[in-house]
């Protein structure tokens, strides 16, 4: 790919910081950087090689800006394949500014969002799967969804892919040259070995596809719903696992009235919290429309934390009957008994007697007084029984690889179908091309404008 225009953004985040990162990228990338920055040395940035830094000063005329350093890449050699600049200067918002106005009016424009990834993958230098692997290593907020990220920018999931492909490739190829030998009845294709492919692939596709909803959870966090009778301590509790004020604690019933949601790294893992408005029978309408988002968070969660007042767990107990367990089929429920602070230690042992003899795991816990809420932690991270992923691991962690591997799926069955039925070459090859396509959307083998501009605007500008 080339692009005539040149390239610039400020890449470091907005706001005052100790040092800024300003990067121009383009076929005139070091031209324009010569027209505005004056080494020490008295050297050309375009003369200079790859992976080279000069010291000196950025200068608008007579005026200087800031003394910067100035990273120079070569092209190919670079993140964009282009030939490349990254001007290292003081964080001040102005001189960000100021050098940024500069690099415009000296023949840059200003790059838009996700400008440099996409040209990157436009310039080969990596697959769409890994340019979608850059924006969530930058996202990323534990170590597992690191550890993703990076698994996924190596390209072992595009390597993966790149094998499937291939060997589908082959065998298309072999039954679509039968076709022009139609009338001499030759076979080059062994149907028998391309059953036993088709298996494989389905396997590899299978796992792939099953291994999406532990991926999207450890990439976006865990959902758990704080769930719980009015005045049962949801938002205390949610206060004490996040470490601040987020939400409103009153002793007045029905003060939460709707969902408010906060995230927590739990041994590396995200977790994200949904503090849900108190579950009781009311007339109020407003409430009752959050009551109403109570039950949906609690469809959407993966683990359901049903708070109890341990001062009256026995109405506690029969809204779980009643209400939160027909919901949470499937889920995960842990009891948690509030508000021991206000029990004696003979009223604990009693209530632990209690719960002892029921099947839910519980634990009780001060959410006041933070008492317990480190083994409520290591509790919540046994009970996600999150995966061991080996570093070898695969794992699919976007939408639009897990809806592509599907549509890649239903593909497969097809050409599975019409072999077991004897249907022609032709509409076996029709199908198999087509999980060749889903396969390639993946990876950026086959791609849309479109789909390209609604991948790149979801980043970041500078980017």
């Amino acid at each position: 790919m080339k692009n005539d225009n040149t390239i610039c953004a400020i890449s470091t985040p907005q706001g005052v910081g100790g040092i800024s990162v300003i990067r121009m990228s383009g076929e005139e990338a070091f031209d324009i950087c010569d027209k505005v920055f004056v080494s020490a040395s008295g050297k050309k940035v375009a003369g200079q090689k790859g992976y080279s830094v000069l010291f000196g000063k950025i200068a608008d005329g007579e005026k200087t800006i800031d003394e910067v350093l100035v990273s120079v890449f070569r092209a190919p050699h670079s993140f964009t394949g282009e030939n490349s600049v990254e001007i290292s200067c003081h964080g001040s918002m102005y001189i960000q500014q100021e050098i940024l106005r500069l690099l415009i009016s000296n023949g840059a424009s200003l790059a838009k969002n996700g400008e440099f990834t996409q040209r990157a993958f436009m310039n080969g230098k990596m697959d769409l799967s890994q340019a979608e692997a850059v924006a969530d290593l930058i996202a990323s907020q534990s170590a597992a969804a690191h550890r993703l990220a990076m698994s996924q920018m190596r390209g072992d999931f595009s390597n993966e892919l790149l094998k499937l492909r291939a060997k589908l490739l082959d065998f298309t190829s072999l039954i679509e040259l039968e076709l022009d030998f139609s009338e001499e009845d030759v076979e080059f294709a062994d149907r028998t070995q391309l059953q036993q492919l088709l298996k494989e692939i389905d396997e590899k596709i299978s796992s792939l596809i099953r291994s999406f909803e532990a991926g999207n959870a450890l990439k976006n966090g865990i959902p758990v719903a704080i769930v719980g009778e009015t005045n049962a301590g949801k938002s205390t509790l949610l206060n004490a696992l996040v470490g601040e004020e987020r939400a409103i604690v009153s002793d007045i019933h029905g003060t939460t009235r709707d969902v408010i949601e906060d995230t927590v790294n739990i041994n590396g893992t995200l977790f994200r919290f949904v503090d849900t408005a108190g579950i009781r029978d009311t007339s109020d309408k407003i409430e009752n429309l959050g009551i109403e988002r109570s039950f949906q968070a609690i469809e959407k969660a993966s683990i359901v934390l049903w708070i109890i007042n341990s001062l009256r767990y026995e109405s506690s107990m029969e809204w779980l009957q009643e209400k939160i367990l027909p919901r949470a089929q499937g889920k995960k429920l842990v009891l948690v008994l509030n508000k021991i602070d206000k029990l004696d230690d003979n009223e604990i042992q009693a209530l632990r007697t209690h719960f002892d003899s029921q099947t839910t795991p519980y634990i009780v816990i001060s959410a006041k007084n933070k008492q317990q809420i480190d083994s409520l932690k290591d509790m919540l991270y046994q009970t996600a029984q999150i995966p061991e992923f080996g570093e070898n691991d695969i794992i699919v962690t976007n939408v639009r690889h897990f809806e592509a591997l599907r549509n890649a799926q239903e593909a497969l069955n097809r050409v599975s179908e019409g072999m077991r039925n004897g249907i022609s070459g032709d509409f076996v090859s029709q199908d198999i091309r087509e999980c060749l396509h889903y396969l390639g959307e993946i990876t950026g083998a086959i791609t849309t404008d479109e789909i390209l501009g609604n991948i790149f605007s979801k980043f970041c500008i500078g980017k």
